[in-house]
């Protein structure tokens, strides 16, 4: 049996994702975004976080997926990589889950119409249940987060 990894699961376009628990710093509501210029359309602009200001990346437009205004279930699920702090919105943030690491597959070059290199690997749980478990240095590859940092300065 392998190690047992603590895993925030939230939702994306009827997928269920996962996030490792000690990558992620909180979980929002949405709140007011400053859009900021002549970033990607996915990157949804700046948020003040209890004074901390946050880049906030759409996941749905990062992945090309359809994007869909925010309804009461939306969060902003904020992550920690390398020194940056980004708030991803997602469709809802269900729960907190541990997945055996053993049940961790490599993903197939798409899952749900997401590119392989956003992924980490595909968990199984049970017979019927799947999670799609992100790698967030892809989400967010350097240049994006060169541009993000700059949003903070």
């Amino acid at each position: 049996m392998g190690e047992e990894l603590k895993v925030i699961v939230f939702a994306l376009a009827e997928e269920e994702y996962g996030i490792e628990v000690d990558k992620v710093r909180t979980i929002e509501r949405m709140s007011p975004i400053t859009r900021v210029p002549k970033t990607a359309a996915f990157i949804k602009g700046v948020m003040n976080l209890r004074g901390v200001v946050v880049p906030v990346v759409d996941l749905r437009g990062r992945f090309g997926l359809p994007e869909q205004e925010p309804t009461d279930n939306s969060r902003i699920i904020v992550v920690a990589v390398d020194d940056l702090e980004v708030g991803f919105i997602v469709d809802s943030a269900n729960d907190v889950i541990d997945i055996d690491t053993d049940n961790i597959d490599t993903p197939p070059e798409i899952v749900g119409g997401v590119k392989a290199k956003y992924l980490h690997g595909i968990a199984k749980l049970g017979d019927s249940r799947l999670l799609i478990m992100l790698n967030l240095v892809e989400v967010l590859n350097k240049n994006e987060i060169e541009q993000l940092m700059q949003l903070e300065g």
